[in-house]
């Protein structure tokens, strides 16, 4: 039977999507090039016995309605908060723990600055206090330029917030969306260390230095979800990032979404300058009235769209919307936890986000290096060990770590690749941790690499962009993916975008997906009474 819906790519914004399609009464077909659902956020075996959340790694920000209205609690999902948010090992033998509570984190930092002690209270208020607007904008629509009255009343609406609150609070969304990360955090405090472990934030997913200007957003932008009602906080999935996805699956299939596995996208049809279906890759063509692609915009536009169907001056600007977040990521399986010189014992710290990039000099360093030949000769290295938390995942007394790390450039200089460079780059990684983790190398019993080529070959993730675009001033909100086109709704009649490259952006949210499906059901003036709040 002809679906109502295609979804290009079922990653979790793409299940959000057709969740709520479905949910309103369109048929819906989903299109997933792998062989398994999910994306980005999927658990997989990628060493005998050993199973970690391949790329995606922790939550944070997938959104509470999301979570509400999918059941996905009730389908098995638990995240479990993290004891502290991140530990950072320091050069001279100190570490600083971040999170944990008010009070904890005060205690930490007075190890570094009494002043920055005192400075955090307000420093939480503020932050928190400007995330709350993120969070009211993450599930609206964002207002599309040329959009005439109703674009001009959703922006006074939007804007409204902004413009009713207080100077000083406005003063702190000025700074936070166009300082960068150093000179925003030198205003509030003195310590590198405490600097450091807000600052690294500036740079997950960011191919930036922190003293780039609009880093401080992307600082913010990881700020703005929550664990288990806590605000800020980051968790774990149990069972791995997989157990999100495969928890919307089930909540896809209860409303009676098609989901094909191992059906790869060739081509979005296009016909009379309407989308119209897609063809796969070995020829079978699919046809819906709507098409929605849960893709990024340069995978989408730059591979899947005849350019011919693309009025010319969008495909220009599309091919300039800008990819690449430095990313390169790998999964180890141990044999035993790591011992770090700072903090050699078991413990809480090892439960939290470990951060090996002790100062924002240090991740400065780490881009400039990257921008000159590649990779950095000191990478940015977060390390996660899910097993401490979730025996799941590994054989008894033995571990999975992640390692997220950057910065690593999305193309590398002077015609190499990936393919000739990825195992000495992951082999920099393992000494890097092992620096500060004597023995760690001996540990590493088996080894998953994704260079930046092998996230976009796996994942579709061009250049290897975690956020399927950067999170730069010009390509957010309205701007994002391109300004004009920034509402879910692509430029060509029945086509649409559910996925990160739209607003509110990366990260496992749900939001894109939501909000697109709200489009969606706007303009085919079905809109389901579950968004009437929204």
């Amino acid at each position: 039977m002809k679906p109502d819906v295609l979804i290009v790519g079922a990653g979790h914004n793409g299940l959000t999507c057709a969740f709520y399609l479905a949910k309103a009464g369109l048929k819906v077909r989903m299109l997933e090039r792998r062989g398994v659902v999910g994306g980005a956020a999927v658990t997989e075996e990628f060493y005998p016995g050993f199973r970690n959340s391949v790329a995606s790694y922790t939550v944070s920000l997938l959104q509470p309605r999301v979570i509400n209205d999918m059941a996905l609690h009730q389908r098995g999902l638990r995240i479990l908060d993290r004891p502290f948010s991140n530990f950072l090992p320091q050069p001279d033998g100190r570490y600083l723990l971040v999170g944990g509570g008010l009070e904890k984190t005060q205690a930490e930092f007075a190890k570094f600055s009494e002043a920055d002690a005192r400075a955090l209270p307000a420093y939480y208020a503020m932050l928190d206090g400007v995330a709350d607007v993120l969070r009211d904008l993450a599930l609206q629509i964002p207002p599309n330029a040329g959009g005439g009255p109703a674009a001009l009343l959703a922006a006074a609406k939007q804007g409204g917030r902004l413009a009713r609150m207080p100077i000083e609070k406005q003063r702190d969304v000025l700074d936070l969306f166009t300082k960068s990360a150093r000179a925003f955090l030198d205003g509030w405090f003195e310590s590198d260390a405490v600097k450091a472990g807000f600052g690294f934030d500036a740079v997950v997913g960011n191919y930036a230095s922190p003293d780039t200007p609009g880093s401080a957003y992307v600082l913010l932008h990881h700020v703005f979800g929550e664990v288990n009602g806590v605000k800020g906080a980051w968790g774990h999935a149990v069972g791995g990032m997989g157990a999100i996805t495969q928890a919307m699956r089930q909540a896809c299939e209860e409303q009676g979404v098609e989901i094909l596995t191992g059906a790869p996208v060739a081509r979005v049809l296009v016909e009379q300058g309407k989308a119209v279906g897609a063809r796969l890759e070995y020829g079978s063509e699919h046809r819906a009235a709507i098409v929605a692609a849960n893709v990024g915009p340069r995978l989408l536009y730059d591979r899947l769209i005849d350019p011919a169907d693309l009025d010319p001056d969008f495909a220009r600007r599309v091919k300039g919307f800008k990819v690449g977040s430095g990313t390169f990521r790998m999964n180890v399986a141990l044999s035993e936890l790591p011992r770090f010189t700072a903090k050699p014992e078991p413990g809480d710290h090892l439960k939290s986000g470990i951060i090996l990039a002790p100062t924002l000099d240090y991740m400065d360093r780490a881009f400039t290096d990257a921008r000159a030949t590649g990779m950095s000769k000191a990478p940015i290295v977060e390390m996660l060990i899910p097993s401490t938390v979730d025996d799941s995942l590994a054989p008894k007394g033995q571990h999975v770590a992640s390692l997220f790390c950057q910065q690593f450039a999305p193309v590398l200089p002077d015609g190499r690749s990936w393919d000739d460079e990825r195992e000495a780059a992951a082999n920099l990684i393992i000494a890097t941790v092992e620096q500060w983790a004597p023995g760690f190398t001996n540990s590493v019993l088996g080894r998953q690499i994704l260079s930046p080529l092998d996230l976009e070959r796996t994942f579709g993730l061009m250049g290897g962009d975690i956020m399927h675009g950067a999170m730069s001033l010009d390509q957010l909100w309205s701007a994002r993916p391109i300004l004009g086109n920034a509402a879910y709704r692509g430029p060509i009649a029945g086509l649409y975008m559910c996925g990160a490259g739209t607003h509110p952006g990366g990260g496992v949210t749900g939001a894109p997906g939501h909000n697109a499906a709200k489009a969606i059901l706007q303009d085919r003036s079905i809109l389901g009474r579950m968004f009437r709040r929204a």
